[in-house]
């Protein structure tokens, strides 16, 4: 079955959505066209999802988490989250603690080998980033920082 290329006609019942100007659409092609590029690495030299390196990510940079602290850090659903940190304690990247003997509340923590693969993307990650944001000047590096900054203080609220 092929997908038309052309706009769907609208009508006076329809008022489509015009995604190519709408933001949350627009940021998220963006996160996952930057996120993509720098995964099609790691995915083949680690056999590693996005979620996966996410959680990583979070987890070097906050160690002692709970699982359900990885999903709000990340804005990611809780599933997604749960299956990551399954498959990654099952590779021996994370490690899965209790708080203080509760076996309710997990305390997750990168191993030497979560480490290791942390140290290399990172950089690869940094990498990428500085190439996309180096179509930007400095002013207008410096208003992208402060305009997500502002955006992202109220994203938790409604």
């Amino acid at each position: 079955m092929s997908h038309p290329r052309t706009p769907a006609p609208a009508g006076a019942e329809h008022a489509p959505l015009e995604l190519e100007h709408f933001l949350p659409y627009r940021l998220s092609i963006l996160s996952n066209t930057v996120s993509q590029a720098i995964a099609d690495d790691y995915q083949r030299r680690y056999d590693l999802s996005v979620t996966e390196w996410r959680v990583m990510a979070v987890l070097a940079r906050f160690h002692g988490l709970s699982a359900r602290e990885v999903a709000e850090r990340t804005a990611m659903d809780k599933v997604a989250v749960s299956r990551a940190l399954a498959r990654l304690v099952a590779a021996g990247r994370v490690h899965r603690d209790t708080h203080d003997g509760d076996k309710r509340r997990s305390v997750l923590s990168l191993t030497e080998a979560g480490w290791l693969i942390h140290d290399d993307v990172a950089p690869m990650a940094r990498a990428r980033e500085r190439e996309v944001l180096s179509k930007l000047d400095g002013d207008e590096q410096q208003w992208l920082t402060r305009i997500l900054d502002k955006l992202m203080a109220d994203s938790g609220k409604r």
